[in-house]
């Protein structure tokens, strides 16, 4: 089997959170949002259909896990969050990837959607940091 091989883009544009069974957990660069990317470590895939169905199962999984870590890391460190939005869009990118966003009425394209809303804002280091720690162990703890 061939290591696999994230598309570059998704990793310039996110920093290593964690590594569970299935998918690498990413901190997207955009301190506006409170925003995980997830994404599997298989191959070729570009739709959750393309993943076995054990693949899909465990996906979905990690999604869940993801996004109840998300609303941990929102109220520990006290980031304002009003629904969570979860997505699988590829329209740039298509290697499979899960997008786990807290969103709140105040951010900066509420109520649409973040993608292609405005340039990145990127995190600080100090609070990049912080957010991955957080994000790290809360993932570990659900």
């Amino acid at each position: 089997m061939a290591p696999f091989i994230a598309d570059p883009r998704l990793l310039q544009s996110s920093h290593p959170v964690t590594t569970l069974d299935l998918c690498d957990v990413r901190l997207q660069d955009d301190a506006r949002y409170l925003w995980a990317v997830l994404i599997p470590r298989r191959n070729g895939v570009q739709e959750i259909e393309d993943l076995a169905p054990a693949d899909q199962t465990q996906l979905l999984a990690e999604t869940l896990q993801t996004g109840k870590a998300i609303r941990k890391v929102a109220q520990d460190l006290g980031y304002p969050h009003t629904k969570l939005n979860i997505a699988n869009l590829g329209n740039v990118v298509p290697q499979l990837h899960v997008h786990v966003v807290s969103r709140h009425t105040d951010d900066p394209a509420w109520p649409g959607p973040v993608w292609g809303h405005s340039p990145a804002l990127p995190y600080p280091d100090a609070q990049r940091v912080r957010v991955v720690m957080a994000l790290e162990a809360a993932l570990i703890a659900t």
